[in-house]
């Protein structure tokens, strides 16, 4: 699998529980870039990685599918 660049950070289970008492949004957290041009950076490599894995993904199934039609 592949790892791709997100701007919320994973939570965990405990604090996905702890979100729901938390109604000054103060567990939210970010993925910070340095600059808004690392981060757009980020986004769009990430973006193209899923492009990418879709498009793999859709040359591995387009042969199978041919050849059962």
């Amino acid at each position: 699998m592949f790892k791709n660049f997100r701007l919320f950070a994973q939570p965990s289970y405990v604090s996905g529980a702890a979100r729901l008492v938390d109604l000054g949004g103060v567990f939210d957290k970010y993925n910070k870039s340095d600059t808004e041009e690392q981060a757009d950076s980020r986004a769009l490599a990430s973006d193209w990685a899923i492009v990418g894995h879709d498009l793999e993904l859709a040359l591995d199934r387009a042969p199978k599918e041919l050849l059962t039609k």
